[in-house]
């Protein structure tokens, strides 16, 4: 039995370029899909995991996210005189409770490893996850709770996969498969962005991770991989080098890139409908344009 994962790390010391002029006075990870902030949709899910401390690796210019969790105590007596008791609710959700929260400073942007390894003394001897804001998943039960019932029975590190094309294996870390139980795989290996024709396989691991503490140790080489930067990928593929066992899971779910306009979109579409107070409206507007656009071809 592996010890339980009590801690993870946020790395959302990003500029959001992708997404300027909007990131230019905001932090990418406070834009919302229909009405909550990216980061909270992280947030909820980590609860729902069993998180109960959380890591956020920040950067200049981060205030908004900070204050974000704080509590607003004009807002809330606004909502509590009003009688407004099922906003204030909503609005309960979104503070934290003091000591729950931690803010580290990345102060170079050296990579997704150098991120993760700035938290290095705030997890301790202990397995940690590390969730990325930009990949929201609309699963249930959610990704990181399905990651974490797994490794209670695999122990050793786990990164969430999925199957993608073979010409878009290039975007992203690949797994080395030797041995497939069908919803979990072991890897062999791991290769970041690998060249056009070389992956080792199809299954793409996205921004969901639980973590040896053995990973982290191996951060502390600071070792530059792909594109200059310190690669969290790299650092799992030393934990299976030095013979570690490392997991993939095949979650139940469907992952949406955020950090990208299209993925976005895509997001507050899939979102939107699963609301029922928004899908029957939202969903015969969409209709009309899809109608719009065949009559127009």
């Amino acid at each position: 039995m592996s010890r339980k994962v009590t801690k993870a790390i946020f790395p959302v010391a990003g500029l959001g370029t992708r997404f300027l002029p909007a990131t230019k006075s905001i932090p990418k990870e406070i834009m919302t899909l229909v009405d909550r902030p990216l980061i909270q949709y992280a947030i909820d899910e980590a609860r729902a995991a069993g998180i109960k401390e959380f890591i956020f690796v920040t950067s200049r210019g981060k205030g908004a996210l900070e204050d974000y969790f704080d509590h607003a105590h004009e807002l809330e007596a606004s909502l509590r005189k009003s009688g407004k008791n099922e906003l204030l609710d909503i609005l309960r959700t979104t503070n934290m409770e003091s000591g729950a929260i931690a803010y580290i400073r990345q102060h170079k942007a050296l990579g997704l490893g150098h991120a993760v390894w700035c938290a290095r003394r705030l997890v301790h001897n202990e397995p940690f996850a590390v969730i990325l804001t930009d990949d929201v998943i609309m699963g249930e039960p959610p990704c990181l709770q399905q990651m974490i019932e797994a490794h209670e029975e695999t122990g050793g590190s786990m990164v969430a996969t999925m199957e993608v094309a073979a010409d878009k294996t290039q975007a992203y870390g690949v797994l080395d498969v030797v041995e497939d139980m069908g919803a979990i795989v072991r890897a062999r290996g791991v290769v970041e962005k690998p060249a056009p024709g070389t992956a080792p396989s199809n299954l793409a691991v996205i921004g969901r991770y639980i973590l040896s503490p053995t990973v982290m140790q191996n951060l502390n080489k600071l070792k530059q991989g792909s594109g200059g930067e310190i690669q969290l990928t790299d650092a799992i593929a030393d934990d299976i080098q030095e013979g570690r066992d490392v997991y993939g899971l095949r979650f139940r779910g469907q992952r949406f890139d955020c950090g990208s306009k299209a993925g976005f979109l895509q997001a507050t579409v899939a979102f939107g409908l699963a609301r029922d107070e928004l899908k029957d409206e939202f969903g015969d507007y969409l209709a009309d344009v899809m109608a719009m656009r065949r009559a127009a071809e």
